[in-house]
């Protein structure tokens, strides 16, 4: 198992680029679980990890990349940006899975977990992110 070697990324923020492939979402949840902790935001751990979980599978999934760029910010206390970041400029599209369907949720799990979510496109790929906030936070 590698270690989580994360990357400053700003004020302050961390980020790793790993594999695009579904094994990767452990790699992902170590990160925020780390940067989480490292903010003293132990409450957004579980929501946090499920998120990037979802969105690092939902790019292992469907953008046919070699790499996606996972990353962890704190625009301002109490607030947490997650991103995954890939070259397909395919966009994520939410299914409405049938109830005995064992895969389309992940996108509607970030929906209902995150403050707010979206996709930012680049002229090499896109960047999924999601907020969330901390009870209290600004």
């Amino acid at each position: 198992m590698t270690a989580t070697r994360p990357h400053a990324v700003g004020a302050p923020g961390y980020s790793e680029t790993m594999p695009c492939e579904p094994e990767s979402a452990s790699r992902a949840r170590r990160l925020v679980r780390a940067a989480l902790n490292t903010w003293d935001l132990s409450p957004l751990v579980e929501d946090g990890t499920l998120i990037v979980s979802e969105l690092v599978g939902n790019a292992a999934r469907h953008s046919g990349c070699r790499l996606v760029r996972v990353s962890v910010r704190l625009p301002d206390r109490g607030r947490v940006c997650l991103a995954v970041t890939d070259q397909c400029p395919k966009p994520p599209t939410a299914r409405q899975p049938c109830c005995d369907d064992e895969s389309g949720r992940g996108l509607m799990l970030v929906e209902a977990m995150a403050d707010r979510w979206g996709t930012e496109y680049r002229t090499w790929g896109k960047i999924v992110w999601a907020e969330l906030r901390a009870k209290g936070g600004s």
